[in-house]
């Protein structure tokens, strides 16, 4: 399967719902509510699905505008951090789509009001642009400054599906405890640097945050018809010595893998051993006490033989090192 997404569209999605994302404000929702916008899930159509303001859609829709002007959603995101790329999606939308949109982003502390947010000087991010209809439109940002919201306005009216705010999680160290944290959390700043294989669904699920509710909301693989064995490695928020480890195979039941086994690197060049070769069950969350931890910056996960798993956590505490490079991250 071919797949011609921008790279960037692997990164985490920090608005969704998934990840505590929220519609804060819309000026306009007649025809179809703004929650929509940030649903993980992909835009669904049932046609002849009519309500008493007409068809329903999957997505946010305001009303024809009759004069001069333009609709506004605003998104807190639910991982702050930089933007690598938005997806401004019109799936459904053929005749009612916005011909034009802009997205613009700010930082903020605290949980500000709309009317408070609308006060603030916002940057914008993807200048006035033009948008297909009943289509995913694609548009890469560049900036290393960490944001907390995101601002969405079409031109002048219509509907958009789905949102999206790509980007890389940047966690606020005032709000953790250095020494006692999961490095290995998408949310403090963790990432998903290799993979041996995201057939069914992506490995940054792994260190998302909750539970996972469903197994697609997990990493699962293809199933092996080889020797080998699968794996994720991950790069830590920080340098940091772990302490526990939990793999979680939460609603795999026929597909969790046999063993898993973790290791652990300084460069994510030389490996060594964090936890052994250990035997899984089905549908459990395992927790592991590390032996004879030491410090690492990257872990990697490996499933024998192959196989899907909800969740992987390492909780521990940062070094020295760790903190440092957690704190010049959210300096940027």
């Amino acid at each position: 399967m071919v797949n011609d997404r921008p790279e960037w569209t692997s990164e985490p999605d920090l608005a969704s719902r998934r990840n505590g994302g929220g519609v804060v404000w819309a000026n306009d929702e007649l025809f179809a509510e703004r929650e929509n916008l940030i649903k993980p899930e992909r835009p669904e159509f049932q046609p002849w699905s009519f309500g008493h303001k007409g068809q329903i859609y999957d997505g946010w829709e305001t009303r024809r505008r009759r004069e001069d002007g333009a609709d506004q959603a605003v998104v807190r995101l639910g991982l702050p951090g930089t933007i690598t790329g938005v997806v401004v999606d019109t799936a459904f939308f053929t005749g009612n789509y916005p011909p034009f949109a802009s997205v613009e982003a700010v930082a903020v502390d605290g949980y500000p009001s709309p009317a408070e947010l609308a006060e603030l000087d916002w940057d914008t991010v993807v200048p006035r642009s033009p948008l297909k209809g009943d289509a995913e439109n694609f548009f890469e940002a560049v900036f290393t400054k960490r944001y907390t919201h995101a601002r969405l306005t079409i031109y002048p009216d219509g509907g958009v599906a789905r949102f999206r705010v790509h980007g890389k999680p940047v966690a606020d160290p005032s709000l953790l405890d250095l020494g006692s944290l999961d490095l290995a959390a998408l949310e403090n700043g963790a990432r998903v640097v290799g993979c041996s294989n995201m057939f069914y669904s992506s490995p940054s699920n792994l260190i998302a945050p909750g539970f996972a509710a469903v197994m697609g909301e997990g990493w699962e693989t293809a199933r092996r018809r080889d020797d080998g064995n699968d794996w994720v490695s991950v790069e830590l928020a920080g340098e940091g010595v772990p302490r526990l480890a939990e793999l979680d195979t939460t609603h795999f039941k026929g597909n969790a893998p046999g063993w898993a086994s973790l290791s652990g690197s300084a460069d994510g060049r030389e490996w060594f051993e964090v936890l052994p070769k250990t035997r899984l069950q089905p549908d459990t969350r395992h927790r592991f006490l590390v032996p004879d931890a030491r410090a690492i910056s990257f872990v990697r996960l490996d499933v024998y033989p192959d196989g899907g798993m909800a969740r992987l956590r390492l909780f521990g505490g940062l070094t020295d090192q760790g903190r440092e490079t957690l704190e010049k991250r959210y300096r940027g």
